[in-house]
């Protein structure tokens, strides 16, 4: 019989999924926010609802080769984490006491919105060189814990071998 996933690998999983929605021409990141062992919102980095994708525009910080972490004022494109908050707002779900999975680190602005929403964990595989959202992690008691990629189930995974 196939094994089946722990919940960690299991929501890690589904914002790699949720990750292959999104419109950003530099990187592809999914975020799914839960609690209780639900989910309660989803996000992936893109365009504001109803406005035009980097894919359809371009990308103006790759077009002035802004490097990875730099300039995100000009990025038309909202990071995954804070469209998973926002996406809880819009429904009225509380992600108060909640989890957030990420498949990259949360940057600074991203971090400032979970410890505001009241997200007490954070579980990400990629790495993302952010001092300033470590210590804002640190010093709001928000649990974090990165995973290696290999966590994530896979197809094969599902499979029963004979």
């Amino acid at each position: 019989m196939a094994s089946r996933p722990d919940w960690d690998s299991y929501f890690l999983t589904i914002a790699s999924v949720v990750a292959t929605r999104s419109t950003c021409l530099r990187r592809r990141v999914g975020a799914v926010i839960v609690r209780d062992r639900q989910i309660v919102s989803t996000g992936y980095n893109g365009a504001p609802k109803g406005t035009p994708h980097c894919e359809e525009v371009g990308c103006l910080r790759a077009r002035l080769s802004v490097p990875s972490g730099e300039r995100h004022e000009i990025c038309r494109g909202s990071h995954a984490e804070i469209n998973a908050i926002a996406q809880a707002a819009a429904v009225g779900s509380s992600t108060a006491g909640g989890t957030i999975y990420c498949t990259h680190e949360p940057c600074v602005f991203c971090t400032k919105a979970i410890i505001n929403a009241a997200i007490e964990r954070i579980v990400f595989i990629h790495p993302y060189p952010d001092e300033l959202a470590r210590r804002l992690r640190e010093e709001s008691g928000i649990a974090v814990a990165q995973l290696p990629e290999s966590v994530l189930f896979k197809e094969d995974d599902c499979i029963a071998q004979p």
